[in-house]
């Protein structure tokens, strides 16, 4: 059984920082493409940030410089660094990981930057 478990997420005030984490397991984690997205109240789905198998890295124009994602495969796990986080930021942040035609999603973890 696949499952990715988020953690991280919290409160926190604008030009804050958190790091998300997902926990993977019943996949053979180095070999999946794993990303971040973020659904916000009322808005679709967007991608956050990405890293392939590789280690090559691609972000969302909106968190350029701010967000950074990594992996550690020797933990199957994926992290988010929040940096200088903004309002704009609250969403529920999902992770995800994609191999070919398998697609699994996290439960989500709440991120809300408010003062």
């Amino acid at each position: 059984q696949v499952q990715l478990v988020e953690s991280g997420g919290g409160l926190v005030q604008p030009g804050g920082s958190l790091r998300l984490s997902c926990a993977a397991s019943g996949i053979i984690f180095s070999i999946y493409h794993m990303g971040w997205y973020r659904q916000a109240p009322g808005k679709q789905r967007e991608l956050v940030a990405v890293i392939t198998s590789s280690g090559r890295t691609n972000y969302a124009n909106s968190v350029k410089g701010r967000l950074t994602i990594s992996r550690d495969n020797g933990k199957d796990t994926v992290y988010l660094q929040m940096n200088s986080l903004k309002p704009e930021d609250t969403a529920v942040y999902y992770c995800h990981a994609n191999y070919g035609t398998n697609e699994y999603w996290g439960q989500g973890t709440q991120v809300t930057v408010s003062s």
